[in-house]
């Protein structure tokens, strides 16, 4: 991991611009006044020119007078979580895979994070690497939105034997979705979900989803479910591929939580984010609620951008418009 460290100016700024609040601004939509003094870059290890573009951005920091820079893997949580608690800012390079990983790591430390698009398709990112320097100035000088998305955490739950009790194996947050399914086998698994306590159904399926409105246009839409604005804090939840069962999407209100256990003569896995693998045994449950942290992302587009970017990116605009 690369580290600067710079003296603060030896003369006291102006107070960065400010954005001004729309008069019926959304709870999780806010304007800022923060400064960044302490930005960390984080690059994906496997796209040699997110690295070049990382020492990039940290000279442009240093020529901005920026304090303190520093750069790591985002496949590297051990390097990153030990700078995350200093870190005002995060710039990730790469994908919508490399900001989940941002997501999931920097949301306790409520860092915001500004994302440079270098995948195929990203929904989450918000500058281009080939035009980055006049946005990430813009960013600087404070002119910018934070918006905040809803987490979920899945929570894998095993009884103790000879007691009724349960104890917590593992548990993950994520910024997309959790998915219960079958792993590789092409075999239906049977899940039970209950919501709140209450038996719902059970699915004969490749697997279910718990979606959060972030991941409503990811592997939730590929199945069929609806697209939720991301400002939404309800938790989705779908089927993939059902067989003579309940094959439709309920989108549940926030503070629900969802309680989902698999059927099957073979271990069934548990998917998180689409990163994250955790091969779940007999008897084991899934419990899913919102996580108390929030993915914070800089915005720099106007606070009404989310269907238009969205049909431009699935290619769905009409093109005589």
């Amino acid at each position: 991991m690369d580290h600067f460290q710079f003296d603060a100016p030896s003369q006291a700024t102006s107070s960065a611009p400010v954005v001004p609040a729309a008069e019926t601004s959304p709870q999780n939509v806010h304007t800022s006044t923060q400064t960044f003094n302490q930005i960390g870059i984080l690059h994906h290890p496997m796209k040699p020119e997110s690295v070049q573009l990382a020492g990039e951005i940290a000279n442009f920091l240093i020529g901005q007078g920026v304090q303190e820079i520093w750069r790591a893997s985002a496949w590297d949580p051990e390097a990153v979580l030990d700078r995350l608690h200093t870190a005002d800012l995060l710039i990730t390079l790469g994908g919508d895979g490399t900001l989940l990983r941002a997501a999931r790591m920097g949301a306790p430390y409520e860092a915001p994070m500004l994302g440079v698009k270098m995948g195929k398709l990203g929904f989450l990112a918000e500058i281009l690497p080939e035009d980055w320097q006049s946005p990430l100035l813009q960013v600087l000088q404070g002119d910018y939105w934070l918006e905040e998305r809803l987490m979920v955490r899945a929570c894998v739950q095993r009884p103790v034997e000879g007691s009724g009790e349960m104890y917590v194996v593992c548990e993950y947050d994520a910024l997309n979705d959790v998915v219960v399914s079958r792993g590789d086998l092409a075999r239906v698994v049977r899940i039970s979900a209950h919501l709140d306590g209450e038996y719902l159904t059970t699915y004969s399926c490749d697997g279910v989803i718990v979606s959060t409105a972030t991941g409503s246009t990811g592997y939730a839409l590929a199945v069929g479910g609806p697209i939720l604005p991301p400002e939404l804090r309800n938790i989705l939840v779908i089927p993939i591929a059902p067989h003579l069962s309940m094959d439709r999407a309920v989108v549940l209100s926030e503070g629900s939580e969802v309680r989902l256990q698999a059927f099957a003569d073979y271990h069934p896995m548990l998917t998180v984010d689409g990163q994250v693998v955790v091969e779940l045994q007999d008897d084991d449950q899934v419990v899913v609620t919102g996580s108390p942290h929030a993915a914070r992302f800089i915005r720099l587009y106007d606070r009404n951008y989310f269907y238009q970017h969205l049909m431009d990116k699935l290619r769905w605009t009409d093109g005589n418009r």
